[in-house]
């Protein structure tokens, strides 16, 4: 009997609690007879505690120390390396993944599908604010079907896939699970599941949260154009937060001026964008979110957006919010 290794690969920096809870996920994982896995941390802190490699006492673990100027593209990298695994399951280090997730999502990479990663779709924990909800609707927006892109949390692939596209692009802060899963789907289909699932332990919980991260998500946006090609449906998540913001704050800046009309006019122009995601994001989700939740979150993520990649163009902001 042939046996398929998969090796987890884990980047992480900071929270030990939620590693703990990633790890403890893993090894609860139902495994077929022929079926083995490994676990590779890369972590930025200085050691593990005994409670977090505790969390990990029935599994074949390695851990990894890697240095604080490395970027989470080049600790997922670091992992991979360090393994001979045939498959490489790369999730991020808050990510409580269903017992099923390995049996469910290997055969679409095993079968003749054409499948180059497979990811599963995201679902709440026990308690679920509504921040969180709209963060799991927009997640789950297309299931079961293949994408153009796939976040970084829970991604599943062939090793010969990865070396393929000479792994994560290390050259980026954040955006490196869209530049490289992009240049994945040159080579075949990025398929979102609805047969496993993942809790995202991480979530943004706080507006006042989802503020500071997006700004440091978005410090990557505009390195992440080069040396590939831009499909025109990914424009609109460029242009529009920036947009917004300065139309915006143009027409705010017309009216103090006492120039009504003028901006009037302008916010009426930045409104249509915005009231268009506001709207299709509320007709394609559950009904137990809110109308004003999702207002008050693009109100919150357009502007966060838009600073971040201004900010991006001339520094480094620095602090790895990945696992913060």
């Amino acid at each position: 009997m042939t046996t398929e290794t998969t090796c987890f690969v884990i980047p992480h920096k900071g929270r030990e609690h939620l590693l703990a809870a990633t790890l403890r996920s893993i090894s609860k994982l139902v495994l077929s007879p022929k079926q083995k896995i490994e676990v590779i941390v890369v972590t930025q802190n200085t050691a593990l505690s005994r409670e977090t490699l505790s969390a990990a006492s029935d599994l074949p673990l390695q851990v990894i120390p890697a240095e604080e100027t490395l970027t989470i593209a080049a600790l997922r990298n670091l992992g991979a390396q360090n393994s001979d695994s045939e498959y490489l399951a790369f999730l991020d280090a808050d990510i409580k993944v269903s017992t099923n997730w390995l049996t469910s999502l290997l055969p679409f990479l095993k079968e003749d599908t054409g499948v180059a990663i497979a990811s599963a779709m995201q679902e709440g924990g026990e308690t679920v604010t509504e921040l969180e909800k709209i963060r799991i609707n927009l997640s789950n927006l297309t299931v079961d079907r293949s994408l153009q892109f796939l976040p970084g949390r829970n991604l599943l692939m062939r090793r010969t896939t990865f070396c393929s596209v000479h792994g994560f692009p290390e050259h980026l802060v954040t955006c490196e699970d869209y530049f490289f899963t992009d240049k994945v789907s040159e080579l075949g289909a990025l398929w979102y599941s609805s047969r496993a699932s993942y809790v995202h332990l991480g979530e943004d919980k706080t507006y006042a949260e989802l503020f500071r991260k997006e700004i440091w998500r978005g410090q990557s946006n505009l390195q992440s154009l080069r040396n590939r090609d831009i499909k025109l449906r990914e424009w609109p998540s460029f242009i529009v937060p920036p947009f917004i913001t300065l139309v915006g704050l143009l027409s705010v800046a017309l009216m103090l001026a006492n120039h009504l009309y003028f901006g009037l006019a302008f916010a009426f122009l930045a409104a249509l964008p915005f009231t268009a995601y506001a709207v299709r994001l509320y007709r394609m989700s559950s009904d137990d979110v809110s109308i004003c939740a999702i207002l008050g979150f693009y109100c919150c993520y357009f502007p966060a957006r838009a600073w971040g990649t201004a900010i991006g163009v001339f520094k480094d902001l620095g602090d790895n919010l990945h696992d913060r």
